[in-house]
């Protein structure tokens, strides 16, 4: 199969409708990351969504629809204070899961009878939908547990020959996966941290809480990127706390005496330190949106440059920075997270 990548036009659009319609996946642009998308009304479709990504199929999928889709046909209740979440936050980076209709391919939710749904902000992906007007199923577009992809190129690392088109709609603003966020109770509870924040929901609608799972006592995954290690580069890594600096810079330097190709990622206040040492330098930025934007495609180039990244947890650890901690956290194995 020859994957191809196509700016994104209303030649393109309708070639990715006629695939989709079809049964097949393609590769779309979203505000936070590249989805790899398939009609979620469609068995085969969605298991061959599983199937190309390698992903655990007891981890749900998010159903993606266009802002004027009639949510009544997919899901069962929408309590009063999701409608005011949709209204001050979409369409944007945030999905909420409501208890399904079962309408779509049971594959979506993993036998679970809620299901996630997101409305894009992305142009591009708002076109496709509008031209569907189906629910569409699109969890991030790489490989499972690698790094997600910001860019149409990143996609065609991962899945060159395995789908057949790519939309590129250019790099995404956003960076990180969306929120994930639990209607179906009396107040909305946080599934999966990302750029709309707790604090910015409870502004909205007066509480929100923030779910801790227990799957030591057989609870199943509510939601993607709950369980398994993800956003992971294909080289080593260390994961150190600002208040480990020091540790830091003598593993670089450490690392590199034994002839390793050594790089550290970190926030932009602490780039001299690694400079001054001999290190070379991923500069995460000096803002939450900066570095959440800046953390996958630096994390793509790291297993590019180096065979071990040393990681450095920025100093904030609130807000939008509660996502990027959750996803460099994820980023290295617990036996490389030194404390």
């Amino acid at each position: 199969m020859q994957t191809q990548i196509k700016t994104i036009t209303a030649e393109s659009i309708a070639e990715a409708k006629n695939l989709i319609f079809s049964g097949g996946v393609v590769a779309i642009p979203t505000e936070t990351v590249y989805g790899l998308g398939g009609n979620a009304f469609d068995d085969q479709a969605v298991q061959k969504i599983f199937e190309v990504k390698g992903r655990p199929n007891d981890n749900p999928l998010i159903a993606h629809v266009h802002s004027d889709y009639d949510l009544s046909k997919i899901i069962d209740y929408d309590p009063p204070y999701a409608k005011k979440l949709r209204e001050a936050f979409l369409p944007g980076p945030l999905t909420l899961v409501y208890p399904s209709t079962g309408k779509v391919s049971k594959y979506v939710s993993c036998g679970l009878n809620t299901l996630a749904i997101r409305v894009p902000a992305h142009e591009g992906a708002q076109a496709l939908l509008r031209a569907l007007d189906i629910p569409m199923v699109a969890p991030s577009a790489n490989l499972s547990k690698h790094v997600s992809p910001t860019s149409a190129e990143h996609v065609y690392d991962d899945f060159e020959g395995k789908i057949p088109l790519i939309l590129d709609g250019g790099a995404c603003e956003g960076g990180i996966e969306s929120t994930v966020c639990d209607v179906t109770g009396d107040i909305p509870v946080i599934l999966r941290p990302g750029l709309i924040t707790r604090e910015m929901i409870a502004k909205v609608v007066g509480a929100c809480g923030e779910y801790t799972p227990d799957f030591q006592s057989g609870e199943k995954v509510k939601s993607p990127g709950v369980l398994y290690k993800h956003y992971s580069p294909r080289c080593q890594t260390r994961l150190f706390t600002a208040n480990e600096l020091e540790r830091a810079v003598a593993e670089c330097v450490k690392e590199k005496l034994a002839g390793k190709r050594v790089a550290a990622l970190c926030e932009e206040q602490f780039v001299m330190l690694f400079e001054q040492s001999g290190v070379e330098t991923l500069n995460l930025g000096r803002t939450e949106s900066e570095m959440a934007a800046r953390l996958y495609e630096l994390l793509r180039k790291a297993e590019k440059v180096c065979d071990v990244l040393i990681t450095i947890e920025p100093t904030e650890k609130s807000g939008v920075m509660v996502g990027v901690l959750n996803r460099l956290r994820k980023a290295c194995t617990s036996s490389d997270i030194k404390h």
